[in-house]
C-alpha cells in the first residue's frame, strides 16, 4: 500500500504579511536562520530593513540578502554603543520612524495598521508596543511574561539609555535590558508583536549566560539605574520591573523568592508546564546575577 504523505506546514507559509508602512526597520541578528524567514516574510512590503548581523556562522545573511533588505556587520569592540544604539546612530534610514524588532518576532497585520494610523498623530513621539511570548509552544499570559517595549519612535527623538560603559563581548554585542527613551510625548499600542521562542533551550541558556554576565555587573554595588530611568514602584513598567529586581537582589535567598512571585504571585502556574520552565529559568537567571556579583566582589579582595 502506497501512503500519501503530506507537505509538512512551513512555518513562514502562515505567516501574514503587513504591505507597506512607512517606517525603517532594524532586526539585530547573531545565528538567527532558524527564526529570521518568519521574521522577514511578515514584513513583505516595507521598502527599509536594515538586518543588523554580528558575524553570524549560519545562513542569516544570505537569508536577509535573498529576502531583498539590506544587511550591514557590526563588529563590536567593547564600550558604549551597543549594536542598535550604534545603528540608529549610524544607518541612513529612509523614514523618519524606527522600528525595533528582533529576529523571532512577529508583526502582525492588524499591529501594522495600528501603526500606520499612529505615525500619522503629530502629538507623539513614540509608542510602547506589549510583547506576547509563545514558549515550549504555548502562549504564556501570566508569570509576567508579557512586557511593554519602546520599539517605535521619531529616529531624531529616541535614544538608548546607558546603563553601563565598561561592557565587553562576553555580556553579549545588543542591548539587553537598556531602554529606548525618548524626548517626546508616548502612548501605547493595542496590538501586540508576537515573540516565537522556538529555538532550543540550549541556546536560550547560552543567551541567558551573556546576559547575567552583563547584569551582575550593572548591579555590582547596587548601581544598576541611570538617571533617565530610575526604579519606581509607580513609574512605567520598566521603572517597575527595575524597582522590584533591585530590591529582590537585597534579599537572602531571592532566587527562590523571586521563583515564587513569578510562579504563584504572578500566576504562572496557570501556563502549565512551559509556565513552570519559563519562571524556572527566572529564578536560576537571578541566582546567577547574584553568584556572579559575589564572585566580581570576591576578585576585588
Amino acid at each position: 500500500m502506497i501512503r500519501h504523505l503530506e507537505k509538512k506546514a512551513n512555518p513562514v507559509d502562515k505567516v501574514r504579511t503587513v504591505g507597506s508602512l512607512p517606517v525603517s526597520v532594524i532586526i539585530p541578528v547573531r545565528n538567527e536562520a532558524h527564526n529570521l524567514p518568519r521574521c522577514l516574510a511578515a514584513l513583505h512590503g516595507i521598502d527599509d530593513i536594515y538586518v543588523i548581523d554580528s558575524q553570524s556562522t549560519d545562513e542569516s545573511i544570505e537569508i536577509a540578502r535573498t529576502n531583498g533588505v539590506k544587511a550591514v556587520q557590526f563588529h563590536y569592540q567593547g564600550g558604549w554603543p551597543k549594536k542598535r544604539q550604534w545603528a540608529m546612530e549610524t544607518l541612513p534610514f529612509r523614514y523618519d520612524w524606527v522600528l525595533l524588532l528582533d529576529a523571532d518576532e512577529i508583526l502582525t497585520p492588524e499591529l501594522a495598521e495600528e501603526i500606520r494610523q499612529a505615525i500619522r498623530d503629530s502629538r507623539f513621539d513614540g509608542y510602547y508596543i506589549s510583547l506576547r511570548i509563545s514558549f515550549l509552544g504555548r502562549m504564556l499570559r501570566h508569570g509576567e511574561a508579557s512586557f511593554w517595549k519602546l520599539s517605535l519612535f521619531r529616529r531624531v527623538k529616541g535614544h538608548y539609555e546607558c546603563r553601563l560603559k565598561d561592557q565587553d563581548s562576553s555580556m553579549a554585542d545588543m542591548e539587553v535590558h537598556e531602554h529606548v527613551l525618548v524626548d517626546g510625548s508616548t502612548a501605547k499600542l493595542k496590538n501586540p508583536l508576537i515573540h516565537y521562542n522556538v529555538e532550543s533551550l540550549s541556546r536560550y541558556i547560552q543567551k541567558h549566560d551573556q546576559y547575567s554576565n552583563w547584569e551582575s555587573r550593572v548591579w555590582l554595588n547596587g548601581k544598576g539605574n541611570t538617571e533617565e530611568l530610575r526604579p519606581a514602584l509607580f513609574g512605567t513598567q520598566a521603572q517597575r520591573r527595575r524597582w522590584i529586581k533591585q530590591r529582590f537582589l537585597e534579599i537572602p535567598g531571592s532566587p527562590v523568592v523571586f521563583f515564587l512571585y513569578k510562579y504563584f504571585f504572578r500566576m504562572g502556574f496557570l501556563d502549565g508546564v512551559p509556565g513552570l520552565i519559563y519562571c524556572g529559568f527566572q529564578g536560576i537567571q537571578f541566582f546567577h546575577i547574584k553568584a556572579k556579583i559575589y564572585e566580581l566582589r570576591s576578585a576585588k579582595d
